[in-house]
């Protein structure tokens, strides 16, 4: 019996992984759909779309297709109060689903939740949470040769150190996430991941 079932173990085919559209986009935002063989069973197809606003106004809106861990299928927003970066996201799990982009961002309300903002170089200002930015952040933002604190919301998904955002010419810098209302008025007690952010976040990719 125990024979058989190491059999059947070594003689079962191994269960095949997901085939998506993978398309990452180049400097200009533009990019070309190419076909992938997802690395395990753990992953699902999805179409990520980022946004991002500079007050009101829409200033990018990148889309872009990959293999996405189905744990990490969930929506977040990064807010700085001057700009705001959200993605949504689309998944799917059969081979090639994810053609269609996903949804532009819906309107979001304030959550009650409070964080500190930094205008210039005063950061004591109120910045109102919005959607499901539950964690207030702390970051170091590169300018050039300069160096700038920012602080403001974000989602869950946005401290996850699997996270990388990427911006042409940003700087590594930290970021810090806590809970609770204005608790960014210090250094965070939780390290976040290290991002390549600017007051405009242009897009956010998984790892």
């Amino acid at each position: 019996m125990l024979l058989l079932l190491i059999l059947g173990i070594v003689l079962l085919p191994k269960a095949s992984t997901l085939k998506c559209y993978e398309c990452s986009p180049d400097l200009s935002g533009s990019c070309k759909d190419t076909e992938k063989q997802c690395p395990s069973n753990g992953f699902q197809c999805g179409a990520l779309r980022v946004t991002s606003y500079a007050g009101a106004s829409k200033v990018s809106d990148i889309n872009m297709t990959m293999c996405v861990l189905a744990e990490r299928c969930v929506e977040g927003s990064l807010n700085f109060g001057v700009s705001r970066t959200v993605m949504t996201i689309k998944c799917c799990t059969s081979d090639l689903c994810n053609s269609q982009p996903a949804p532009a961002p819906a309107k979001s309300t304030p959550n009650g939740k409070k964080c500190f903002r930094c205008d210039g170089q005063r950061c004591s200002g109120t910045l109102n949470c919005e959607g499901n930015e539950d964690h207030c952040i702390t970051t170091t933002v590169g300018l050039g040769d300069e160096k700038m604190t920012m602080k403001g919301c974000a989602s869950q998904l946005m401290c996850l150190g699997s996270e990388i955002a990427k911006l042409p010419g940003g700087i590594g810098v930290g970021l810090s996430c806590c809970q609770g209302d204005y608790c960014n008025s210090a250094i965070s007690t939780r390290a976040g991941l290290l991002l390549l952010v600017a007051p405009l976040v242009t897009w956010v990719m998984f790892s």
